[in-house]
């Protein structure tokens, strides 16, 4: 995929509220902006104390929780499991393809990119008579902090 810029993705967003009768209103742009600034796996709670911290418009809790499904209903943000219970987010628009091994003792998730893991999951995808469109690849085990700290795995 190529790398778009902020300002493309913003654009995008606003035209796929547009198409479902939505605004792009300040709050939803101060959520879109800080969701797309940080590099980091984030939690709605985490998203909307840093929101709450910062200096601008107001935003609700529940404005968070809504703009975060429009923003994963649209395909620019995916959310996943971190292990523990928790949901994370993280934007895809502007980053290449990766995968995820996530540690179900602290939660810690790392990213990772193969491409003799990606060719054999094109290769299975197409001996089962599918064309691939996307794919997720997660990865669980204990990272090695836990480990030497001497956390069981489940």
């Amino acid at each position: 995929m190529a790398i778009m810029d902020q300002t493309a993705i913003r654009k995008r967003f606003g035209e796929y509220l547009h198409a479902r009768s939505l605004k792009l209103t300040g709050q939803r742009d101060r959520i879109f902006e800080r969701a797309f600034e940080t590099h980091e796996h984030f939690t709605p709670e985490a998203l909307f104390d840093w929101l709450r911290e910062a200096e601008g418009t107001t935003v609700s809790r529940a404005t968070v929780y809504r703009t975060l499904t429009l923003l994963e209903e649209g395909g620019f943000i995916v959310s996943m499991n971190n292990g523990l219970g928790d949901v994370v987010y993280e934007h895809i628009l502007g980053h290449e393809h990766h995968d995820h091994i996530i540690c179900l003792k602290c939660g810690r998730i790392d990213e990772f990119q193969n491409t003799e893991i990606e060719a054999l999951q094109i290769e299975v995808a197409r001996t089962w008579g599918y064309s691939l469109v996307r794919h997720t690849l997660r990865l669980e085990g204990v990272c090695g902090t836990c480990r030497l700290s001497g956390a069981e795995t489940g």
